[in-house]
């Protein structure tokens, strides 16, 4: 049976990896659950280490200084939904043998430069090259922060009653790097404006300042009880996600959704529903929703669009969707379609 491909499904992780963990240290506050993007261990003294791991990428289509960029801020992305930004950062590297030792040099830059700009410190890791290493992924790496343990936020932390808001658009990452990787295609059947606009939005596909700005809107009291990267899976995804980790039920209003004119015209050539594809640098967020406005206008004040999609709700009222005036039961995808339409392309030969 071929395997499917992106993130492992949550049936598989349920029974092959769930509650089995090494040893169990008290410590331990929070550790792998389906939908939590971090680890949380107690260092007493009101402090707590979170941390989270990602793949690396070194993708040629994109280019080096694109693959760095992707390969620090899909980990700072999981790190910000924490409410803080990253500190520390461990890097392993299983780089293809036929890399060159001066692309070598300009990607390291690249991860130098990235990781310097958001406050991270590298502080080890592993270096390798290996011979048949035809991946995207060269590696893995991990990013740390402290922070004071009862300030730390997780997905699973979201309460029945919480407003959903969703920052910038659907298929944020996905569609920007589907026009990267086929130029031609997409100037020739959306227009070189759409084009251009697309690979600009690459650049936006980070959400740390999403997640400080909402952490920060109201000063006085804390209205923001959980957020969550939008990865593999996209939006709705997401959503599905973050209800599950927190216990919650949710109700989501599908014309409320973020869907942009340059995502809605990639998305369509290649056949994709932008609400199921990755979007990297948009942010779930659940707030009081006494305070969803503030919040939601505090975000887009700071030029960081920011929509009201839904609320959380207790788990027994379900995961719904209202499209088209009617309740439907919100679906979760185990395979994200974008790896689809993106391998499709390439068999297709399209440039």
């Amino acid at each position: 049976m071929k395997r499917k491909l992106g993130k492992i499904e949550h049936e598989i992780f349920g029974h092959t990896i769930q509650g089995k963990y090494g040893l169990a240290r008290p410590e331990v506050v929070a550790g792998p659950a389906f939908g939590v993007d971090v680890s949380i261990v107690d260092l007493q003294n009101g402090l707590a280490l979170a941390m989270t791991s990602d793949p690396l990428s070194l993708i040629p289509s994109l280019g080096l200084r694109e693959s760095a960029w992707l390969s620090v801020h899909l980990m700072v992305n999981d790190i910000a939904t924490t409410g803080f930004a990253p500190m520390y950062g461990q890097f392993v590297l299983n780089l293809p043998s036929s890399f060159s030792t001066e692309n070598f040099k300009t990607y390291w830059e690249f991860i130098h430069q990235f990781c310097k700009e958001v406050g991270v410190a590298i502080t080890g890791g592993h270096t390798g090259f290996i011979e048949g290493q035809n991946s995207t992924i060269a590696g893995g790496g991990t990013l740390i922060t402290v922070a004071p343990k009862d300030k730390l936020l997780l997905s699973s932390y979201a309460k029945p009653g919480n407003s959903l808001l969703v920052t910038k658009t659907c298929a944020l990452s996905s569609v920007a790097i589907l026009a990267m990787s086929f130029p031609e295609t997409v100037k020739s059947k959306a227009g070189t404006e759409i084009y251009q606009k697309a690979c600009e939005t690459f650049y936006h596909s980070s959400s740390l300042k999403d997640a400080l700005l909402a952490v920060s809107a109201i000063q006085e009291r804390n209205v923001i009880s959980a957020m969550h990267d939008v990865t593999e899976g996209g939006v709705l995804g997401a959503i599905y996600e973050l209800a599950v980790a927190s216990d919650c039920g949710v109700l989501i209003y599908n014309d409320a959704l973020p869907i942009g004119e340059v995502q809605r015209a990639v998305c369509r050539i290649f056949e994709l529903d932008p609400r199921y594809c990755v979007g990297a640098g948009s942010m779930i967020i659940a707030c009081d929703e006494n305070a969803t406005e503030e919040v939601a206008n505090h975000l887009s004040a700071n030029n960081i669009p920011c929509s009201i999609v839904g609320k959380l709700v207790r788990k027994e009222e379900g995961l719904l969707i209202i499209e088209n005036g009617k309740e439907e039961n919100l679906q979760y995808l185990v395979e994200d379609p974008y790896w689809f339409a993106y391998f499709k392309a390439l068999e297709k030969g399209w440039k």
